[in-house]
This record gives structure tokens, C-alpha cells and sequence, in this order.
């Protein structure tokens, strides 16, 4: 699993970089603004990123994680942040750990 993200996250990462570097950060919010088709997937992309950091906060509260950084940087860029979570997380996996009733 750590390999795969590692992957992912290298090649997202290059492609968003090229991204950036073709046509900035307003460019990408501007280009996802354009038509209705771009406001639909944007829309989808914010939508599914506020469910994902509502997971990573009962994750990180769960394993005595701060999610802070990784709430900033999934707001400002996305699913950088949870794929940072991810990489980053350490002791017993999200599925082993016992619920909170």
C-alpha cells in the first residue's frame, strides 16, 4: 500500500507541478470554473475532499494524530493532504484500531 501511494503521489504530484507551471493556481480554479461540465466536476472534487477530511479527523482523533496540517494543505491543494495523511501514518492501520462507540 505504501509503495502505491508513494507512486501516486509522485506522479500527481509532477503533473501538478506542470500544471502550475502551464497555468498557475487561479488558472486551474479558473479552468474548473469555465463551463458547467468544469463546475460539476469541481463541485465533485470539493464535495468528496470535505468528506475526506471528515475521515481524517476521526482517524487522527482515533490515533492521537493533528490533522490540522493535513486539513490546510487538502483545502489549499486538494487530496495532497490525504494521501499525505496516509504516507505518513504510523502505528496500527485505521482498520485495526477499535471503533469509538
Amino acid at each position: 500500500m505504501r509503495t502505491v501511494l508513494i507512486l501516486v503521489l509522485a506522479a500527481f504530484g509532477a503533473f501538478s507541478l506542470y500544471v502550475m507551471w502551464e497555468v498557475g493556481y487561479v488558472g486551474i480554479w479558473q479552468a474548473g470554473m469555465a463551463s458547467m461540465g468544469a463546475w460539476q466536476v469541481l463541485l465533485d472534487l470539493v464535495i468528496t475532499s470535505l468528506i475526506l477530511l471528515g475521515f481524517l479527523w476521526r482517524d487522527a482523533k482515533l490515533a492521537g494524530r493533528t490533522v490540522w496540517p493535513f486539513a490546510l494543505i487538502t483545502l489549499a491543494t486538494g487530496t495532497f493532504g490525504p494521501l499525505l495523511y496516509l504516507l505518513l501514518e504510523r502505528g496500527p492501520s485505521a482498520a485495526a484500531r477499535p471503533r469509538a462507540a
